[in-house]
């Protein structure tokens, strides 16, 4: 197979390329989302949640962060899991990539010690669901031990591990308080079975795609980007060692590249190599903040108002009704009443 030789510029302009930071502008919002893999939920709001800060800065004023919450709530174009939210094609990968090789060996310790509590959950669920996690009986056996502020929240503890074992799904929001409910009332219909084998190679294209090109195998530094196995196809980048991985999909944005700039006051401080490739990953995807300077040749800064790594480990939602919006704040979304 040949392997693509590409100039550091090249590398860095397929990265921005594939986060929808160049031009044209992207216009639909679940397009986007599908395409970044993931949106992280995230309650901090210094400017805006980190979610609308990401979409933002691809979609720009046209976004409205109700259409967000409608995507999710109502049409069910997008669904939110444990921490994220994402396309519904990406669930069966994320489910069965916790079912299949368990992350957390004390977890399934405790889900084994409390199988009559997760039972009773789903019971309350099917007969009363969507519901609130303060809603729902503790009828644990065994509490849940931490030294933090999770220890002995039994419910929201044990419906987050079956939210990303698939079992049961988020299916809306009041505040910042979830409803939970089955998954068949939530995630679309049809959706497939995925092996352990199935899930890593769909996690591995999903991820080059998000991210354009990137290390096939290793260990990266937080917020640097990610592996993707054997996915795309193999590439070098001058002045960088090591083989890395390119979509071949995005290999024309290497020359064919118009730039933009999205701002934003939220930084988070961290900084790239001179030629934006840090030594383990791709991850310099954001246009630079604060400073106009986007340009054929890539110029990027980290900004984590402007940037989103493709793929994490979790699980997935459904209400039908549409969400009222809080009157008091753009950052929380909100429903009036159980989606059902």
């Amino acid at each position: 197979m040949v392997v693509h030789q590409l100039t550091a510029s090249q590398a860095r302009r397929i990265a921005v390329h594939a986060q929808l930071l160049d031009q044209p502008r992207p216009t639909d919002l679940v397009a986007t989302v599908e395409r970044l893999t993931f949106l992280q939920i995230d309650p901090t709001a210094a400017i805006a949640p980190s979610a609308d800060l990401v979409l933002w800065s691809r979609l720009g004023r046209t976004y409205d962060p109700t259409s967000l919450t409608t995507a999710i709530e109502h049409d069910r174009t997008l669904v939110e899991t444990v921490a994220y939210v994402r396309s519904p094609q990406d669930i069966p990968a994320v489910i069965a990539e916790v079912r299949e090789a368990e992350p957390y060996p004390f977890m399934a310790e405790w889900l084994a010690a409390n199988d009559s509590f997760r039972r009773d959950i789903l019971a309350t669920l099917e007969a009363d669901g969507p519901l609130l996690s303060r809603d729902i009986p503790d009828t644990s056996v065994v509490p849940w031990p931490s030294t933090g502020w999770t220890n002995n929240r039994n419910v929201t503890k044990m419906l987050e591990a079956l939210a990303l074992r698939g079992e049961v799904a988020i299916a809306g929001r009041k505040g910042r308080q979830r409803y939970f409910d089955l998954p068949d009332r939530v995630y679309p219909p049809g959706l497939p079975t995925l092996t352990l084998e199935q899930a890593l190679a769909h996690r591995n294209e999903r991820r080059l795609a998000a991210l354009g090109i990137a290390r096939a195998t290793g260990t990266v530094m937080p917020g640097e980007g990610s592996y993707v196995g054997d996915a795309g196809e193999p590439a070098e980048v001058e002045g960088v060692p090591g083989t890395w991985r390119v979509h071949p999909a995005y290999l024309d944005a290497a020359d064919d590249f118009t730039g933009r700039t999205a701002c934003s006051a939220r930084s988070t401080g961290s900084s790239t190599t001179a030629s934006g490739l840090s030594s383990s990953g791709v991850s310099s995807t954001s246009s630079r903040c604060t400073s106009p300077r986007s340009s054929a040749a890539g110029a990027t800064s980290r900004c984590r108002s402007c940037t989103t790594t493709a793929w994490s480990g979790s699980s997935t939602p459904r209400p039908t009704a549409r969400p009222a919006r809080s009157s008091s704040t753009r950052s929380t979304r909100t429903s009036a009443s159980p989606p059902r």
